[in-house]
């Protein structure tokens, strides 16, 4: 029994180091997909390219609206939902996408503009990049 406990734990210090190598592998990836897609995006947007076809896989430039929090204004953010009437997307966190998706909304019935009423409460930005699906064959 002794010899078994001692394997197993030289077997979890084992996988837990595989574990930390993993995570540092996908972080590296992470970023390279990053530093690629920004990258392709300003060769498309360079080429006056909003999609296309390579390999199979099509490519479309998307642009999409992101909000988040100001930092250190959530608790702000939310009573100023609350009040203006959109306390319903509030959880104990709020989902990024459904933030996002509110703010804009609310950008285009403010005539383009963030109403002043979340002025310092959340940032927002548009990120553009690139969607990949299969290509449909003809």
């Amino acid at each position: 029994m002794e010899n078994e406990m001692l394997r197993l734990s030289e077997r979890l210090v084992e996988l837990r180091g595989e574990k930390d190598d993993a995570e540092a592998t996908l972080s590296d990836i992470k970023a390279d997909i990053e530093k690629t897609e920004y990258a392709l995006v300003q060769a498309m947007t360079e080429n006056e390219m909003q999609n296309f076809t390579h390999s199979g896989s099509q490519f479309v430039l998307t642009t999409k609206t992101r909000a988040s929090s100001v930092a250190g204004e959530k608790e702000g953010l939310y009573s100023a939902l609350r009040e203006y009437g959109f306390g319903d997307i509030i959880t104990e966190t709020i989902n990024a996408n459904t933030l996002s998706s509110t703010v804009k909304g609310l950008i285009e019935e403010n005539s383009d503009t963030l109403p002043d009423w979340l002025g310092g409460l959340v940032n927002v930005f548009e990120k553009t990049g690139v969607t990949v699906k299969k290509a449909n064959k003809k």
